[in-house]
C-alpha cells in the first residue's frame, strides 16, 4: 500500500487549477476558520476545483489525496496513519490536509478527527449527503463546518462565457438583450461545468450512471436495477409534478411503497433530485401530503426523462428552486383554496412566497397566477411576494399587498438575498 500511495501522491500532485477556471466564490471566513471545511454536492459540480482553488491559496499545499481513484479501492481506515506517514516523508511535516471523495473510505471520519484535535486543518469534500451527515455527527459534531456547492449559478454561467455585467448592475437595451440570450442557453444547458465545455450528451449520461452505479445500486446493496431506472425515468419525465410514494409505486410496478421510499432517499442522498413537502404546521399533515420533485440541473432533466418539447414552464420552475437551495433556504409549497410554487420559512413562520410562470398567455393565467400566490400571502400574512416570469416587469397592488413581477433573469443577478 506505501508505493501505491506515493505513486497515486506523486501523480495527483500535478492536479492544479487553471487561470481560466470559475472561482466559486467560497466565503473565505470558512476557509480561515479553525473548524473543518466540508464541501459536498453532486458529483462533477465542481467540488474538486474549488478544493483546488483553496489549496492553492494556502502555505501548506501537498497534503493532498483524492480518494476516487480505483487504484486506491483496497485503502482502509488503518491505512490512514500510514499515508501521513508518506505525506511526511514526500514533503516534510505541514499542518494542512486536503481529501477528496473521502466517503469511500469506511470510518474516515476517526482519522479526521484526531487531525482536528492534534490542531491540524483538515478540508474535505464529499457527495453523499446522508453518509456525511451521519459520520460528521457521531464523531465530527461542532467541530465542522459544512459548504454545499451546486452547478453553476447564472452569474457563474455568465462569467464561464466571458462576458462582463455592469458594475451599477443597470443594464441598457444591448446589454439587456444579451443577458436575455445568455439566460435561454442557462435554462436548457444547466450549469454543469463539463458539460457546458464539451457540449457533449454522453457527459451527461457517464456522469447519471456513475451516480446510479457506485452511489445508489452498489453503496446501497439494490439489485432491482430496472426499478430504480423506471423511477429516475418517471421523475425526470415529470419534473415539478406532485407524487406520492403509493403512486410511484404503481408507476414502477413496486407492491411496497416504502420501496419507494428507500430508492427515493438513496437517489436524494447523491443531491441528483430534491423533493419538497406542502407547508404545514403540522408535520404528520405535511408527510400525508404528495411531493412535488426537482432536479439538480436543467441539463439532467432533459437528457434522463421523455421531454418531447422544452417545457418553459417546468424547467424555469426547477431552475429557481435550485437557485433557492443555492441561497440556503428552507422550501415547502403552498396549497389551499389556490397553489403556490414555493413558500420559504424562516424559523417557524413563512416569510416569502415566490410564484413561476414563464408567461401570461392570456388573462386567465395572469389571474391564475395572481389568485394562489394571493392565498399564499393571506394565508401566512404576507404584505409581498414575487411572480418570476422570463420577460415580464411590473408592480401588482391589491387588497393593500404588493406584488412583484420580475423576469428571472433580474431576480437571478439582482435579488441575491430575495
Amino acid at each position: 500500500m506505501k508505493d501505491i500511495l506515493r505513486i497515486v501522491i506523486k501523480e495527483q500532485q500535478r492536479q492544479q487549477v487553471t487561470s481560466s477556471e470559475i472561482d466559486r466564490g467560497m466565503p473565505q471566513e470558512l476557509v480561515d476558520s479553525q473548524e473543518i471545511l466540508v464541501i459536498s454536492g453532486i458529483r462533477r459540480c465542481g467540488k474538486s476545483v474549488l478544493l483546488q482553488q483553496i489549496r492553492k491559496k494556502q502555505k501548506d499545499q501537498d497534503f493532498f489525496l483524492n480518494f476516487d481513484d480505483e487504484r486506491l479501492i483496497k485503502f482502509q481506515v488503518d491505512d490512514f496513519q500510514l499515508l501521513h506517514e508518506v505525506f511526511i516523508e514526500l514533503f516534510g511535516e505541514q499542518r494542512t490536509f486536503y481529501f477528496d471523495e473521502i466517503q469511500n473510505i469506511a470510518g474516515w471520519e476517526r482519522f479526521v478527527r484526531r487531525l482536528y484535535d492534534s490542531g491540524y486543518k483538515v478540508f474535505i469534500t464529499g457527495s453523499n449527503a446522508t453518509m456525511l451527515s451521519r459520520e460528521l455527527g457521531t464523531h465530527l459534531t461542532g467541530r465542522y463546518v459544512r459548504y454545499e456547492l451546486y452547478p453553476f449559478s447564472f452569474q457563474e454561467f455568465i462569467a464561464f462565457r466571458q462576458k462582463e455585467l455592469p458594475a451599477d448592475q443597470i443594464f441598457d437595451t444591448a446589454e439587456r438583450g444579451a443577458i436575455i440570450s445568455l439566460f435561454q442557453d442557462y435554462l436548457t444547458m444547466g450549469g454543469i461545468p463539463l458539460y457546458l465545455k464539451t457540449s457533449q450528451d454522453i457527459y451527461l449520461k457517464q456522469l447519471y450512471e456513475s451516480i446510479l452505479y457506485k452511489d445508489v445500486l452498489v453503496r446501497n446493496k439494490i439489485t432491482n436495477e430496472k426499478e430504480l431506472l423506471q423511477l429516475v425515468y418517471f421523475l425526470a419525465s415529470n419534473a415539478t409534478k406532485l407524487s406520492t410514494n403509493k403512486s410511484l409505486s404503481n408507476v414502477i410496478g413496486v407492491k411496497n411503497p416504502t420501496t419507494v421510499r428507500n430508492y427515493l432517499e438513496f437517489v436524494e442522498n447523491t443531491y441528483l433530485l430534491f423533493q419538497i413537502s406542502k407547508f404545514d404546521f403540522s408535520l404528520k399533515v405535511q408527510l400525508a401530503n404528495p411531493k412535488k420533485t426537482y432536479f439538480i440541473d436543467n441539463a439532467l432533466i432533459l437528457k434522463l426523462g421523455f421531454n418531447f418539447s422544452e417545457n418553459r414552464g417546468r424547467l424555469l420552475e426547477n431552475l429557481v428552486f435550485i437557485e433557492l437551495k443555492r441561497r440556503g433556504n428552507e422550501i415547502f409549497y403552498h396549497q389551499g383554496k389556490g397553489e403556490c410554487d414555493f413558500v420559504i420559512r424562516n424559523g417557524i413562520a413563512v416569510s416569502q412566497a415566490i410564484q413561476v410562470c414563464a408567461a401570461f398567455e392570456s388573462e386567465t393565467t395572469k389571474q391564475r397566477e395572481i389568485n394562489g400566490l394571493m392565498d399564499a400571502m393571506v394565508t401566512y400574512n404576507l404584505s409581498k411576494g414575487i411572480i418570476l416570469t422570463i420577460e415580464t416587469e411590473e408592480i401588482v397592488t391589491l387588497e393593500n399587498k404588493q406584488i412583484e413581477i420580475i423576469p428571472v433573469w433580474k431576480w437571478l443577478l439582482v435579488s441575491k438575498n430575495s
